[in-house]
Protein backbone atom coordinates (compact mmCIF):
# COMPACT_ATOMS: atom_id res chain seq x y z
CA UNK A 1 0.00 0.00 0.00
CA UNK A 2 1.62 3.35 -0.68
CA UNK A 3 0.33 6.49 1.05
CA UNK A 4 0.21 10.09 0.14
CA UNK A 5 -0.06 13.10 3.01
CA UNK A 6 1.38 16.74 3.53
CA UNK A 7 3.76 15.79 5.71
CA UNK A 8 5.08 12.48 7.03
CA UNK A 9 6.55 12.42 10.63
CA UNK A 10 9.24 9.49 10.98
CA UNK A 11 9.06 8.43 15.13
CA UNK A 12 6.50 8.94 17.50
CA UNK A 13 8.09 10.29 20.38
CA UNK A 14 7.54 13.42 22.44
CA UNK A 15 9.35 15.24 19.26
CA UNK A 16 7.36 13.55 16.88
CA UNK A 17 3.42 14.14 18.64
CA UNK A 18 3.90 17.69 19.65
CA UNK A 19 4.87 18.05 15.93
CA UNK A 20 1.78 16.47 14.90
CA UNK A 21 -0.55 17.81 17.28
CA UNK A 22 0.83 21.52 16.60
CA UNK A 23 0.30 20.28 12.05
CA UNK A 24 -2.79 18.41 12.84
CA UNK A 25 -5.39 21.52 13.04
CA UNK A 26 -4.40 23.07 9.64
CA UNK A 27 -3.50 19.65 8.10
CA UNK A 28 -3.08 15.83 7.11
CA UNK A 29 -0.33 13.82 9.16
CA UNK A 30 0.92 10.39 8.98
CA UNK A 31 3.36 9.33 11.95
CA UNK A 32 5.67 6.56 11.77
CA UNK A 33 6.55 4.19 14.28
CA UNK A 34 8.66 0.81 14.21
CA UNK A 35 6.84 -0.70 16.73
CA UNK A 36 4.08 0.01 18.72
CA UNK A 37 3.69 4.99 19.16
CA UNK A 38 4.72 4.17 22.89
CA UNK A 39 8.05 1.84 22.19
CA UNK A 40 10.76 4.99 21.85
CA UNK A 41 13.25 6.67 24.95
CA UNK A 42 10.54 9.33 25.92
CA UNK A 43 8.22 6.57 26.95
CA UNK A 44 11.06 5.60 29.47
CA UNK A 45 12.23 8.73 30.73
CA UNK A 46 12.05 9.03 34.26
CA UNK A 47 13.46 12.06 35.69
CA UNK A 48 11.25 15.20 33.75
CA UNK A 49 11.71 18.01 32.07
CA UNK A 50 13.66 21.16 32.73
CA UNK A 51 12.63 24.64 32.44
CA UNK A 52 11.87 28.02 34.48
CA UNK A 53 8.14 28.41 34.96
CA UNK A 54 8.31 30.60 38.07
CA UNK A 55 11.06 32.46 39.69
CA UNK A 56 9.43 33.37 42.31
CA UNK A 57 9.40 30.66 43.56
CA UNK A 58 12.95 30.49 44.83
CA UNK A 59 15.44 33.05 42.77
CA UNK A 60 15.38 31.11 39.17
CA UNK A 61 15.89 32.80 36.25
CA UNK A 62 15.95 32.06 32.61
CA UNK A 63 19.68 32.97 32.91
CA UNK A 64 20.75 30.45 35.41
CA UNK A 65 19.79 27.96 33.36
CA UNK A 66 21.17 29.09 30.51
CA UNK A 67 24.38 29.19 32.24
CA UNK A 68 24.17 25.66 33.77
CA UNK A 69 23.46 24.37 30.50
CA UNK A 70 26.45 25.52 29.30
CA UNK A 71 28.43 24.52 31.94
CA UNK A 72 27.18 20.96 32.01
CA UNK A 73 28.11 20.82 27.82
CA UNK A 74 31.81 22.11 28.80
CA UNK A 75 30.99 25.57 27.16
CA UNK A 76 30.64 24.19 23.73
CA UNK A 77 26.75 24.92 23.45
CA UNK A 78 25.55 27.42 21.12
CA UNK A 79 24.30 30.03 23.14
CA UNK A 80 22.20 31.98 21.14
CA UNK A 81 20.19 27.98 21.18
CA UNK A 82 20.31 27.77 24.85
CA UNK A 83 19.00 31.03 25.04
CA UNK A 84 16.09 30.36 22.67
CA UNK A 85 15.08 26.98 24.35
CA UNK A 86 15.48 28.26 28.04
CA UNK A 87 13.10 31.29 26.98
CA UNK A 88 10.82 28.79 25.72
CA UNK A 89 10.46 26.50 28.49
CA UNK A 90 7.85 28.49 30.11
CA UNK A 91 5.51 27.70 27.13
CA UNK A 92 6.35 24.53 26.54
CA UNK A 93 5.50 22.99 29.79
CA UNK A 94 2.32 25.13 29.89
CA UNK A 95 1.10 23.05 26.54
CA UNK A 96 2.18 19.86 28.02
CA UNK A 97 0.01 20.75 31.35
CA UNK A 98 -2.74 22.06 29.08
CA UNK A 99 -2.38 18.62 26.91
CA UNK A 100 -3.23 17.22 30.46
CA UNK A 101 0.05 15.82 31.91
CA UNK A 102 0.08 15.03 34.99
CA UNK A 103 2.80 16.93 37.04
CA UNK A 104 3.43 16.11 40.55
CA UNK A 105 1.95 18.95 42.97
CA UNK A 106 3.60 20.14 46.02
CA UNK A 107 2.06 18.65 49.34
CA UNK A 108 1.35 21.61 50.56
CA UNK A 109 -0.52 24.71 49.09
CA UNK A 110 1.37 27.06 47.05
CA UNK A 111 1.19 30.92 47.69
CA UNK A 112 -0.64 32.64 45.29
CA UNK A 113 2.55 34.38 43.50
CA UNK A 114 4.00 30.60 43.34
CA UNK A 115 4.01 27.80 41.03
CA UNK A 116 1.49 24.64 42.71
CA UNK A 117 3.81 22.03 41.19
CA UNK A 118 6.89 20.14 42.69
CA UNK A 119 10.63 20.30 41.26
CA UNK A 120 13.29 18.24 41.34
CA UNK A 121 16.64 19.22 41.37
CA UNK A 122 19.19 17.02 39.06
CA UNK A 123 22.93 16.81 38.45
CA UNK A 124 24.15 20.32 36.48
CA UNK A 125 20.94 22.41 37.91
CA UNK A 126 21.63 25.17 40.48
CA UNK A 127 18.22 25.08 41.33
CA UNK A 128 14.61 23.02 41.55
CA UNK A 129 13.34 23.43 38.05
CA UNK A 130 12.39 19.82 36.56
CA UNK A 131 8.51 19.03 36.16
CA UNK A 132 7.98 15.52 37.18
CA UNK A 133 5.56 12.55 37.40
CA UNK A 134 6.80 11.07 40.11
CA UNK A 135 9.65 8.61 38.53
CA UNK A 136 7.88 8.35 35.09
CA UNK A 137 7.37 11.65 33.31
CA UNK A 138 8.36 10.19 30.23
CA UNK A 139 5.60 8.11 30.30
CA UNK A 140 3.07 10.19 31.13
CA UNK A 141 3.85 12.35 28.57
CA UNK A 142 3.51 9.80 26.03
CA UNK A 143 0.78 8.49 27.16
CA UNK A 144 -1.29 11.57 26.93
CA UNK A 145 0.32 13.07 23.31
CA UNK A 146 0.07 9.53 22.47
CA UNK A 147 -3.99 9.52 23.52
CA UNK A 148 -4.61 12.83 21.90
CA UNK A 149 -2.78 11.72 18.36
CA UNK A 150 -5.26 9.01 17.83
CA UNK A 151 -7.97 10.60 18.47
CA UNK A 152 -7.15 13.41 16.08
CA UNK A 153 -8.96 12.97 12.55
CA UNK A 154 -6.00 14.55 10.56
CA UNK A 155 -2.88 12.34 12.62
CA UNK A 156 -3.16 8.14 10.87
CA UNK A 157 -0.33 6.81 12.83
CA UNK A 158 1.19 4.03 10.91
CA UNK A 159 3.14 1.41 13.87
CA UNK A 160 5.26 -1.48 12.70
CA UNK A 161 6.44 0.55 9.57
CA UNK A 162 10.42 0.89 9.15
CA UNK A 163 11.58 3.77 7.20
CA UNK A 164 14.14 2.43 4.54
CA UNK A 165 15.79 5.90 2.95
CA UNK A 166 14.50 9.24 2.14
CA UNK A 167 13.42 9.99 -0.88
CA UNK A 168 15.12 13.17 -2.76
CA UNK A 169 14.74 15.16 -6.14
CA UNK A 170 18.37 14.62 -6.35
CA UNK A 171 18.87 10.80 -6.15
CA UNK A 172 16.00 10.79 -8.41
CA UNK A 173 18.25 12.66 -11.24
CA UNK A 174 16.46 16.03 -10.94
CA UNK A 175 17.18 19.48 -9.81
CA UNK A 176 18.01 20.94 -6.51
CA UNK A 177 18.05 18.69 -3.19
CA UNK A 178 13.80 18.20 -1.79
CA UNK A 179 13.18 16.07 -0.38
CA UNK A 180 9.49 14.35 -1.68
CA UNK A 181 9.13 10.81 0.41
CA UNK A 182 10.25 7.65 1.72
CA UNK A 183 10.42 4.19 1.23
CA UNK A 184 8.74 2.39 4.32
CA UNK A 185 8.73 -1.58 5.60
CA UNK A 186 5.39 -2.99 6.46
CA UNK A 187 6.97 -5.27 9.29
CA UNK A 188 3.52 -6.93 9.66
CA UNK A 189 3.50 -7.90 5.94
CA UNK A 190 7.26 -7.84 5.27
CA UNK A 191 6.53 -5.68 1.80
CA UNK A 192 7.96 -2.30 1.09
CA UNK A 193 5.74 0.78 0.89
CA UNK A 194 5.76 3.79 -0.65
CA UNK A 195 5.18 7.56 0.86
CA UNK A 196 5.13 10.97 -1.02
CA UNK A 197 5.05 13.78 1.05
CA UNK A 198 5.07 17.65 0.94
CA UNK A 199 7.68 17.75 4.28
CA UNK A 200 9.36 15.29 6.28
CA UNK A 201 10.47 15.11 9.58
CA UNK A 202 12.54 13.08 11.47
CA UNK A 203 11.86 12.38 14.97
CA UNK A 204 13.48 9.22 15.10
CA UNK A 205 15.50 9.36 18.84
CA UNK A 206 19.00 8.75 19.11
CA UNK A 207 21.62 5.78 18.44
CA UNK A 208 22.53 4.38 21.89
CA UNK A 209 21.98 0.74 20.40
CA UNK A 210 25.03 1.02 18.87
CA UNK A 211 26.95 0.36 22.32
CA UNK A 212 26.68 -3.18 24.01
CA UNK A 213 25.51 -1.64 27.20
CA UNK A 214 22.41 0.94 26.79
CA UNK A 215 19.78 1.82 29.24
CA UNK A 216 17.44 2.64 25.72
CA UNK A 217 14.77 0.68 24.14
CA UNK A 218 15.90 -1.59 21.20
CA UNK A 219 14.75 1.23 18.76
CA UNK A 220 17.15 3.65 19.41
CA UNK A 221 18.92 2.77 16.10
CA UNK A 222 20.14 5.89 14.66
CA UNK A 223 17.96 5.30 11.93
CA UNK A 224 17.03 9.12 11.16
CA UNK A 225 20.67 10.26 11.69
CA UNK A 226 22.23 7.57 9.10
CA UNK A 227 19.02 8.35 6.70
CA UNK A 228 19.40 12.05 6.89
CA UNK A 229 23.71 11.60 6.01
CA UNK A 230 22.96 9.69 3.26
CA UNK A 231 20.87 11.28 1.64
CA UNK A 232 23.04 14.66 2.27
CA UNK A 233 22.97 16.29 5.54
CA UNK A 234 25.41 17.74 7.68
CA UNK A 235 26.21 15.81 11.13
CA UNK A 236 27.61 17.06 13.77
CA UNK A 237 29.15 16.39 17.21
CA UNK A 238 28.68 13.15 16.64
CA UNK A 239 31.49 12.22 19.54
CA UNK A 240 30.03 13.15 22.01
CA UNK A 241 27.53 10.32 23.35
CA UNK A 242 26.11 10.45 27.01
CA UNK A 243 26.66 7.65 29.38
CA UNK A 244 24.22 7.04 32.05
CA UNK A 245 26.01 7.24 35.34
CA UNK A 246 23.62 4.78 37.10
CA UNK A 247 21.86 2.08 35.17
CA UNK A 248 21.11 -0.84 37.00
CA UNK A 249 23.66 -3.74 37.80
CA UNK A 250 21.35 -7.38 37.31
CA UNK A 251 20.96 -10.25 35.08
CA UNK A 252 17.52 -10.21 35.70
CA UNK A 253 17.19 -6.78 34.07
CA UNK A 254 20.00 -4.95 32.19
CA UNK A 255 18.52 -2.48 30.81
CA UNK A 256 17.20 -0.24 33.74
CA UNK A 257 17.90 3.27 34.03
CA UNK A 258 18.03 5.05 37.87
CA UNK A 259 16.85 8.47 37.16
CA UNK A 260 19.34 11.29 38.18
CA UNK A 261 16.66 12.70 40.63
CA UNK A 262 17.60 10.24 42.79
CA UNK A 263 21.12 11.68 43.46
CA UNK A 264 19.32 14.98 43.64
CA UNK A 265 16.84 14.11 46.49
CA UNK A 266 20.60 12.61 48.23
CA UNK A 267 21.49 9.58 47.15
CA UNK A 268 25.29 8.60 47.41
CA UNK A 269 27.40 6.83 45.30
CA UNK A 270 29.56 4.12 47.04
CA UNK A 271 32.19 1.26 46.36
CA UNK A 272 31.38 -1.92 47.28
CA UNK A 273 32.78 -0.83 50.95
CA UNK A 274 30.69 1.48 51.37
CA UNK A 275 32.82 4.53 51.49
CA UNK A 276 32.15 7.61 49.14
CA UNK A 277 34.52 8.15 45.92
CA UNK A 278 32.61 11.07 44.69
CA UNK A 279 34.61 14.09 46.79
CA UNK A 280 37.45 12.65 45.34
CA UNK A 281 36.47 13.70 41.77
CA UNK A 282 34.26 17.06 41.53
CA UNK A 283 33.45 19.37 44.61
CA UNK A 284 29.64 18.92 43.45
CA UNK A 285 29.55 15.50 44.46
CA UNK A 286 26.78 13.47 43.60
CA UNK A 287 25.50 16.63 41.68
CA UNK A 288 27.95 17.19 39.51
CA UNK A 289 27.08 16.98 35.32
CA UNK A 290 26.90 12.94 34.00
CA UNK A 291 30.33 12.91 32.05
CA UNK A 292 32.43 13.48 35.42
CA UNK A 293 29.94 11.23 37.25
CA UNK A 294 30.12 8.39 34.88
CA UNK A 295 34.28 8.69 34.32
CA UNK A 296 34.16 8.21 37.89
CA UNK A 297 32.51 5.25 38.14
CA UNK A 298 34.00 3.90 35.40
CA UNK A 299 37.45 4.79 36.90
CA UNK A 300 36.65 3.53 40.28
CA UNK A 301 35.47 0.06 38.78
CA UNK A 302 38.58 -0.31 36.80
CA UNK A 303 40.84 0.40 39.69
CA UNK A 304 39.06 -1.95 42.05
CA UNK A 305 38.32 -4.52 39.85
CA UNK A 306 34.87 -4.18 40.86
CA UNK A 307 31.74 -5.36 38.14
CA UNK A 308 29.39 -2.22 39.85
CA UNK A 309 29.02 1.06 42.08
CA UNK A 310 26.50 1.40 44.55
CA UNK A 311 23.62 4.00 44.19
CA UNK A 312 22.62 4.34 48.40
CA UNK A 313 19.06 6.15 48.95
CA UNK A 314 18.45 4.07 52.18
CA UNK A 315 18.99 6.16 55.12
CA UNK A 316 15.97 8.28 53.52
CA UNK A 317 12.47 7.84 55.06
CA UNK A 318 10.65 4.88 53.27
CA UNK A 319 7.58 6.17 52.60
CA UNK A 320 9.72 9.28 50.83
CA UNK A 321 11.55 6.89 48.61
CA UNK A 322 8.10 5.06 47.97
CA UNK A 323 6.30 8.22 46.99
CA UNK A 324 9.08 9.89 44.65
CA UNK A 325 10.37 6.80 43.09
CA UNK A 326 7.42 4.26 42.78
CA UNK A 327 8.51 2.79 39.48
CA UNK A 328 12.04 2.60 40.51
CA UNK A 329 11.28 0.66 44.41
CA UNK A 330 9.40 -1.83 42.18
CA UNK A 331 11.30 -2.59 39.72
CA UNK A 332 14.52 -3.14 41.93
CA UNK A 333 11.96 -4.81 44.75
CA UNK A 334 11.47 -7.78 41.47
CA UNK A 335 15.16 -8.58 41.31
CA UNK A 336 15.51 -8.77 45.35
CA UNK A 337 16.67 -4.95 45.97
CA UNK A 338 15.10 -3.52 48.82
CA UNK A 339 16.14 0.65 48.12
CA UNK A 340 14.75 1.91 51.57
CA UNK A 341 16.96 -1.07 53.12
CA UNK A 342 19.83 -1.54 50.53
CA UNK A 343 22.26 0.64 48.15
CA UNK A 344 21.65 -0.38 44.59
CA UNK A 345 24.35 -1.93 41.95
CA UNK A 346 24.43 0.36 39.43
CA UNK A 347 26.80 0.51 36.13
CA UNK A 348 27.19 3.30 33.57
CA UNK A 349 25.37 2.85 30.24
CA UNK A 350 24.74 4.57 26.90
CA UNK A 351 22.01 6.71 26.86
CA UNK A 352 21.67 9.64 24.76
CA UNK A 353 23.39 11.31 21.55
CA UNK A 354 24.12 14.74 22.30
CA UNK A 355 25.04 15.19 17.89
CA UNK A 356 22.86 14.66 15.19
CA UNK A 357 21.28 16.42 12.09
CA UNK A 358 22.03 19.98 12.13
CA UNK A 359 19.24 22.34 11.74
CA UNK A 360 18.41 25.50 12.73
CA UNK A 361 16.05 27.14 15.08
CA UNK A 362 12.95 26.08 13.04
CA UNK A 363 14.31 22.45 12.70
CA UNK A 364 15.55 22.70 9.23
CA UNK A 365 17.79 20.49 7.64
CA UNK A 366 20.48 21.22 4.74
CA UNK A 367 17.62 19.83 2.49
CA UNK A 368 14.95 21.48 1.45
CA UNK A 369 11.51 20.54 3.01
CA UNK A 370 13.22 17.97 5.58
CA UNK A 371 12.86 18.54 9.27
CA UNK A 372 14.58 17.05 12.28
CA UNK A 373 13.27 17.12 16.12
CA UNK A 374 14.53 15.71 19.06
CA UNK A 375 18.04 13.56 19.95
CA UNK A 376 18.56 13.23 15.90
CA UNK A 377 19.23 16.45 15.93
CA UNK A 378 21.94 18.80 16.55
CA UNK A 379 21.00 21.87 17.78
CA UNK A 380 23.78 23.06 19.98
CA UNK A 381 21.39 22.81 22.95
CA UNK A 382 23.23 20.42 24.19
CA UNK A 383 27.35 21.12 23.41
CA UNK A 384 29.68 18.35 25.26
CA UNK A 385 27.45 16.85 27.40
CA UNK A 386 23.93 17.12 28.10
CA UNK A 387 22.30 18.92 31.03
CA UNK A 388 19.64 16.04 32.62
CA UNK A 389 16.31 16.93 31.62
CA UNK A 390 16.84 19.49 28.67
CA UNK A 391 16.29 16.71 26.11
CA UNK A 392 12.43 16.37 26.53
CA UNK A 393 12.23 20.53 26.78
CA UNK A 394 14.07 20.53 23.45
CA UNK A 395 11.56 17.64 21.85
CA UNK A 396 8.99 20.24 22.66
CA UNK A 397 9.76 23.46 21.93
CA UNK A 398 11.97 22.49 18.43
CA UNK A 399 8.46 20.10 17.56
CA UNK A 400 6.64 23.23 18.20
CA UNK A 401 8.50 26.07 15.82
CA UNK A 402 8.87 23.41 12.96
CA UNK A 403 5.10 23.14 12.90
CA UNK A 404 5.25 26.68 12.94
CA UNK A 405 7.45 27.14 9.83
CA UNK A 406 5.76 24.07 8.04
CA UNK A 407 2.19 25.78 8.30
CA UNK A 408 3.33 28.96 7.36
CA UNK A 409 4.98 27.35 3.89
CA UNK A 410 2.74 24.42 3.52
CA UNK A 411 0.74 26.24 0.30
CA UNK A 412 4.03 26.74 -1.06
CA UNK A 413 5.16 22.86 -1.23
CA UNK A 414 4.25 20.72 -3.85
CA UNK A 415 3.35 16.99 -4.17
CA UNK A 416 6.45 15.37 -6.32
CA UNK A 417 5.80 11.16 -7.76
CA UNK A 418 8.46 8.35 -5.80
CA UNK A 419 8.93 5.60 -7.78
CA UNK A 420 7.80 2.17 -6.58
CA UNK A 421 10.47 0.07 -4.68
CA UNK A 422 12.30 -2.18 -6.83
CA UNK A 423 13.12 -5.41 -5.56
CA UNK A 424 13.14 -7.75 -8.64
CA UNK A 425 16.69 -8.70 -8.14
CA UNK A 426 16.77 -9.30 -4.76
CA UNK A 427 16.17 -13.09 -2.94
CA UNK A 428 15.26 -14.05 0.58
CA UNK A 429 18.40 -14.54 3.01
CA UNK A 430 18.61 -18.04 4.24
CA UNK A 431 21.55 -16.60 6.72
CA UNK A 432 20.30 -14.48 8.97
CA UNK A 433 22.68 -15.45 11.72
CA UNK A 434 25.46 -12.78 9.52
CA UNK A 435 22.97 -10.20 11.15
CA UNK A 436 22.83 -11.33 13.90
CA UNK A 437 26.73 -11.85 14.56
CA UNK A 438 27.57 -8.50 12.52
CA UNK A 439 25.07 -7.04 15.21
CA UNK A 440 27.50 -8.30 18.46
CA UNK A 441 29.96 -8.21 16.99
CA UNK A 442 29.56 -3.82 16.12
CA UNK A 443 28.15 -3.05 19.63
CA UNK A 444 30.99 -4.78 21.68
CA UNK A 445 33.40 -3.00 19.43
CA UNK A 446 32.25 0.32 19.67
CA UNK A 447 32.14 -0.27 23.68
CA UNK A 448 35.37 -1.18 24.19
CA UNK A 449 36.81 0.93 21.52
CA UNK A 450 34.97 4.27 21.39
CA UNK A 451 33.22 3.91 25.32
CA UNK A 452 33.75 6.64 28.24
CA UNK A 453 37.27 6.85 28.17
CA UNK A 454 39.22 6.29 24.41
CA UNK A 455 42.51 6.15 22.91
CA UNK A 456 43.99 7.07 19.08
CA UNK A 457 45.15 3.28 18.96
CA UNK A 458 41.35 2.02 19.78
CA UNK A 459 39.43 4.62 18.02
CA UNK A 460 41.61 3.40 14.53
CA UNK A 461 41.15 -0.33 15.88
CA UNK A 462 37.46 0.27 15.69
CA UNK A 463 37.20 1.84 12.31
CA UNK A 464 38.99 -1.12 10.67
CA UNK A 465 36.54 -3.56 12.09
CA UNK A 466 33.37 -0.97 10.99
CA UNK A 467 34.79 -0.84 7.54
CA UNK A 468 35.01 -4.64 7.16
CA UNK A 469 31.44 -4.89 8.50
CA UNK A 470 30.11 -1.93 6.27
CA UNK A 471 31.80 -4.11 3.07
CA UNK A 472 29.95 -7.62 4.22
CA UNK A 473 26.65 -5.98 5.29
CA UNK A 474 26.34 -3.58 2.01
CA UNK A 475 26.68 -6.94 -0.22
CA UNK A 476 24.04 -8.41 1.84
CA UNK A 477 22.00 -5.19 1.45
CA UNK A 478 21.94 -5.29 -2.32
CA UNK A 479 20.97 -9.29 -2.88
CA UNK A 480 18.20 -9.88 -0.47
CA UNK A 481 15.25 -8.60 0.70
CA UNK A 482 15.02 -6.19 3.41
CA UNK A 483 14.09 -6.28 7.31
CA UNK A 484 14.27 -4.68 10.55
CA UNK A 485 17.45 -6.30 11.78
CA UNK A 486 19.31 -5.92 8.27
CA UNK A 487 18.24 -2.19 8.13
CA UNK A 488 19.01 -0.88 11.80
CA UNK A 489 22.60 -3.20 11.24
CA UNK A 490 22.97 -0.68 8.38
CA UNK A 491 21.98 2.31 9.97
CA UNK A 492 23.90 1.62 13.23
CA UNK A 493 26.83 0.71 11.22
CA UNK A 494 26.82 4.23 9.28
CA UNK A 495 26.37 5.80 12.49
CA UNK A 496 29.17 3.89 14.05
CA UNK A 497 31.62 5.07 11.35
CA UNK A 498 30.18 8.80 12.04
CA UNK A 499 30.70 9.02 15.83
CA UNK A 500 34.65 7.12 15.04
CA UNK A 501 35.65 9.81 12.60
CA UNK A 502 33.80 12.48 15.02
CA UNK A 503 35.84 11.40 17.56
CA UNK A 504 39.47 11.13 15.76
CA UNK A 505 38.81 14.67 14.68
CA UNK A 506 38.44 16.12 17.95
CA UNK A 507 42.11 16.60 19.35
CA UNK A 508 40.96 17.45 23.04
CA UNK A 509 39.16 15.82 25.49
CA UNK A 510 36.17 17.50 26.59
CA UNK A 511 32.51 16.37 27.72
CA UNK A 512 31.87 13.25 27.27
CA UNK A 513 34.93 12.84 24.83
CA UNK A 514 37.71 11.70 26.59
CA UNK A 515 40.64 10.42 24.51
CA UNK A 516 44.04 9.60 26.59
CA UNK A 517 46.03 10.78 23.99
CA UNK A 518 44.77 14.46 24.11
CA UNK A 519 43.69 14.68 27.63
CA UNK A 520 43.74 18.22 28.02
CA UNK A 521 41.09 21.27 26.38
CA UNK A 522 41.71 23.19 23.41
CA UNK A 523 41.61 26.41 23.71
CA UNK A 524 39.58 27.85 20.92
CA UNK A 525 36.75 24.61 19.96
CA UNK A 526 33.67 24.28 18.45
CA UNK A 527 31.33 21.41 16.90
CA UNK A 528 32.62 18.48 14.90
CA UNK A 529 30.70 18.89 11.29
CA UNK A 530 31.09 15.73 8.75
CA UNK A 531 29.72 16.86 5.43
CA UNK A 532 28.62 13.58 3.47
Amino acid sequence: MNYTTDCLIIGSGAAGLTLALGLAEKTKVIVLSKETACAGSTNYAQGGIAGVYNIKDDDDSIAAHIKDTCIAGAYLCDEKTVEFVAKNAHDAIQWLIDSGVPFDLKEEKAGDDQSPYHLHREGGHSHRRIFHAEDHTGKSIQETLTALARKHPNITLLENHNAIDLVTTRKLGLAGNRVIGAYVLNNETSHVETICAKFIALCTGGASKVYQYTCNPEVSSGDGIAMAYRAGCRVANMEFNQFHPTTLYCDADRNFLLTEALRGEGAQLKRPDGTRFMQDYDERLELAPRDIVARAIDHEMKKLGADCMYLDISFKEPEFVKKHFPTIYDRCLKVGIDITKQPIPIVPAAHFTCGGIMVDNNARTDIENLYAVGECAYTGLHGANRLASNSLLECVVYGKAAATHILKHLSDAELAPVPDWDESQVTNSDEEVIITHNWHELRLTMWDYVGIVRTNKRLERAMHRIELLKKEVHEYYSNFRVTRNLLELRNLLDVAEIIVKSAMMRKESRGLHYNVDYPNQEEHSGPTILNP
